[in-house]
């Protein structure tokens, strides 16, 4: 008999709400027009993305001429990079703990047009050093870049905090918010932020569909990321995916609604899976267990490597870390910023947790891994 399968890996990618299928589906079959049509039934689609784009913005406190849909986080985060300018200003600065979306980019865009960059390390919390980061924003920086919520560690950073450093030198600042949006409240005017990209798969949304919210007072110095049918008022040309920003918009509007109860639920599987896990011998919690968010929990198991551990596991979906970075088994940048050794990252799990977990999953999960645990350190 097959093993049910246990899903504790939804910083990855989350299952698509059912009620988001059944809102996308009649884009595939009926209202299927082009949204750029002039006739009546193109102008009929591009009013369903009209509303769309007003319940995206309505989740993250903006007005929706703000923002532009892209293909996902990856996708927004090198049109804010590549796509920002600002007089003669010429400095990148961001954390050694980014997405190596956020990392790479900033790199490749820094090498090749003479720009400067720092990439500033974390406390051992993962929490960004503010004296640090202060000392480093000059009137040369163009861009600060900070994630919100860390994909591995859950580690929370005070963006409103860093937002009014940034604009304090007249620096633009750039949030990736991927593993915030839909899971707790995020509000752009709040935080402070000029441009913040999301994706919609991480809050139970359709894959390959995300935003970049470009604040109104800064799109002058946003320069053209796609050109084309100058689509979106010509800030990324092409034909728009209908049904995947239909089932954004509706993942969005979901989102809303039961986000605090999500929250609550979750929060207490999650306490529950790192207790018991934490009375394994040799285990710790990495990152902040005080500045995180409710779903993550990334534990190292001393003397047992990830890899063998997750291929043990087999219907228990865990992870070393970030799914971009899977396809390698080198150690965890994220983890090494933390000041953990290679053979330390290397021995790390993140387990993250969705609404449709339940106790008795987690308590079968932690069974398992305690038997793994005490079979390989035997062995």
């Amino acid at each position: 008999m097959t093993s049910p399968k246990i899903y504790l890996d939804h910083n990855a990618t989350t299952r698509l709400d059912k009620n988001v299928l059944e809102a996308m589906l009649p884009f595939f079959t009926d209202c299927y027009e082009n949204p750029g049509s002039s006739h009546l039934a193109g102008l009929t689609a591009n009013e369903h993305l009209e509303n769309a784009s007003w319940q995206v913005a309505d989740l993250i406190g903006s007005q929706p001429e703000e923002v532009v849909f892209t293909s996902g986080a990856t996708e927004s985060v090198n049109l804010a990079i590549r796509g920002i300018s600002n007089g003669e200003r010429n400095h990148l600065i961001t954390l050694s703990t980014e997405h190596k979306a956020v990392l790479d980019t900033v790199t490749d865009h820094a090498g090749k047009n003479n720009l400067s960059c720092s990439i500033l390390p974390v406390r051992r919390d993962g929490l960004a050093d503010p004296d640090l980061l202060e000392q480093t924003i000059t009137d040369k920086t163009l861009l600060v870049s900070v994630m919100l919520v860390n994909n591995e560690t859950g580690t929370v950073q005070d963006i409103k905090k860093i937002s009014e450093m940034a604009h304090a030198k007249g620096a633009f600042l750039l949030c990736d918010a991927t593993q915030a949006v839909g899971k707790i409240p995020v509000n752009v005017r709040d935080l402070g932020v000029d441009l913040m990209a999301f994706s919609a798969h991480k809050f139970y949304g359709p894959k390959g569909v995300g935003a970049l919210y470009i604040s109104n007072a800064i799109k002058k110095h946003l320069t053209v990321g796609i050109t084309g049918g100058g689509q979106q008022k010509n800030r990324r040309s092409g034909t728009l995916n209908v049904p995947g920003i239909i089932g954004m918009a509706k993942a969005c509007e979901i989102a809303k609604k039961i986000m605090d109860q999500h929250a609550s639920h979750v929060k207490k599987l999650r306490d529950h899976l790192e207790s018991e896990l934490l009375k394994i011998e040799g285990t710790s919690v990495n990152g902040s267990v005080e500045n995180r968010i409710f779903n993550t929990s990334n534990i190292l198991f001393k003397n047992v490597f990830s890899e063998q551990l997750i291929m043990a596991l087999q219907h228990i979906s865990v992870s070393s870390g970030s799914a971009c970075s899977s396809v390698t088994t080198e150690p965890s940048h994220v983890l090494k910023s933390l000041g953990l050794s290679d053979e330390d990252a290397l021995c790390s799990i993140r387990f993250s947790l969705g609404k449709d977990n339940t106790k008795e999953e987690i308590d079968i999960a932690v069974k398992r891994i305690s038997e793994l645990v005490e079979q390989f350190r035997k062995g």
